[in-house]
């Protein structure tokens, strides 16, 4: 498995993991800017979780910025609030961001 990993790493540019995610938690503001809030709370949510699956599959050498603390703690926040970012955008229903716009 490591091995595996080393090989996917090595194939990858040191800032790929951290590009993507900033590419998909700045779709989400976009989405929110446009007002479509459940959409770019969705996006972030996304991009955290995608956070966590790079921060498994990257070595700790390679994890760049997605590696702050050690590599549990990491994962477990990433994707805490992954799904709860989520999981509150899916639950709360659809209103307008400004009040008083219909």
């Amino acid at each position: 498995m490591m091995d595996l990993r080393r090989k996917l790493a090595d194939r990858l540019p040191l800032h790929f993991a951290v590009s993507v995610v900033l590419v998909i938690a700045a779709a989400g503001l976009v989405r929110v800017l446009q007002e479509h809030w459940r959409q770019g709370a969705g996006l972030v949510g996304g991009a955290l979780l995608v956070a966590a699956v790079a921060r498994i599959i990257l070595p700790e050498d390679r994890a760049g910025l997605l590696g702050v603390r050690s590599q549990a703690i990491d994962v477990l926040w990433y994707a805490v609030l992954g799904a709860l970012m989520v999981i509150l955008a899916a639950t709360i229903p659809p209103t307008p961001l400004v009040a008083g716009i219909s």
